[in-house]
């Protein structure tokens, strides 16, 4: 149940995305604009599960002399990677380029967290449900 929530929140949170920064699009194309939504969100997991573990990794150094700043010049080239596998799987989600990258994932990053927050979140006593 966990992660429908998370894919529902993410993709809740491309769409915001998609509404208000100017350079990033999201085509449906005749398919139902949620399902394409919670596709992009799929596949920005995936990308956040699998690739960026080993790029922050090896980008270690230069994340701790920037203390950590460099960690939003990941997660917007995450964004561009998602873009770019989902143009391939033929859905049209497009970035347009390096700034409306950095501010989509910072978008998606706080809206994604704070519904998660809300629906994953503490049982009202300070705990996390399960």
């Amino acid at each position: 149940m966990k992660l429908l929530v998370r894919i529902a929140a993410t993709a809740v949170a491309i769409w915001v995305a998609d509404r208000y920064i100017n350079g990033i699009d999201v085509a449906t194309a005749g398919q139902s604009p949620w399902v394409v939504y919670a596709i992009l969100a799929v596949i920005l997991g995936l990308v956040n599960a699998v690739i960026k573990p080993m790029v922050t990794l090896f980008t270690l150094p230069i994340t701790f002399l920037t203390m950590g700043l460099f960690l939003l010049v990941i997660n917007a080239v995450m964004l561009m990677l998602t873009a770019w596998l989902a143009q391939k799987a033929g859905y049209g989600f497009t970035v347009a380029g390096f700034v409306p990258a950095l501010l989509g994932s910072v978008v998606i990053s706080i809206v994604g967290g704070v519904l998660n927050g809300l629906f994953n979140g503490s049982d009202g006593n300070g705990r996390r449900r399960c």
